[in-house]
């Protein structure tokens, strides 16, 4: 931990977030001589009042610990660059416009990047009557199973959560275009396009 580089972030959000040194030391417990060290890089706080402190400012542990605030580009809201995060202990599907850090069950989740599907990995899409019917016939053991599938376009996303011991398939409108992503236990995150003919 910089001291210097954690002051400087810890008096950005306290500042951003309205609030003077005394009412931050207040709300973590500690006195406003302290905040003034932290902030004047003479001192970094215990590791054990990182969670208060992260929890007030509104951040993460990690933040204070780099010491780093990155803004993040805004994406136009284009939904196709969406990012997926997947946490593999306990299933959870996590998203972001843009880059995040993101935690869940005590890990670090990485932004997956999808890869192309062969053509034998595709999923099947069918029109059926002005709604697309999206099935495969992927393995869908509790060990090897597709978690979820999810159609964006530039403006949208829809999700569709799966599970192991089920047939794999959902209907969703139609779109002019788009991007289906899917998870695989095993295979990992691929993608195809979408367009209608």
């Amino acid at each position: 931990m910089n001291q210097i580089k954690t002051g400087e972030c810890i008096r950005q959000m306290r500042t951003a977030r309205g609030l003077t040194q005394k009412q931050l030391a207040e709300r973590i417990h500690v006195s406003d001589k302290a905040v003034s060290k932290w902030e004047c890089g003479c001192g970094c706080p215990d590791v054990s009042l990182l969670p208060a402190l992260a929890e007030v400012l509104e951040t993460d542990i990690h933040a204070l610990l780099s010491g780093e605030i990155r803004q993040n580009e805004s994406e136009k809201g284009n939904m196709k660059k969406l990012k997926f995060y997947v946490c593999k202990s306990c299933g959870n599907i996590l998203t972001a416009t843009s880059e995040a850090a993101v935690t869940c069950c005590g890990s670090r989740l990485a932004a997956m990047t999808p890869r192309k599907a062969e053509s034998d990995e595709m999923l099947t899409i069918e029109d059926i009557g002005g709604e697309w019917y999206v099935s495969s016939d992927h393995p869908m053991t509790k060990e090897h199973y597709i978690s979820f599938a999810a159609y964006m376009t530039d403006s949208s996303v829809m999700l569709f959560k799966q599970y192991p011991e089920w047939d794999f398939h959902f209907t969703m409108p139609m779109y002019r275009m788009g991007r289906l992503v899917w998870y695989c236990t095993r295979c990992g995150f691929l993608y195809q396009d979408i367009r209608q003919r």
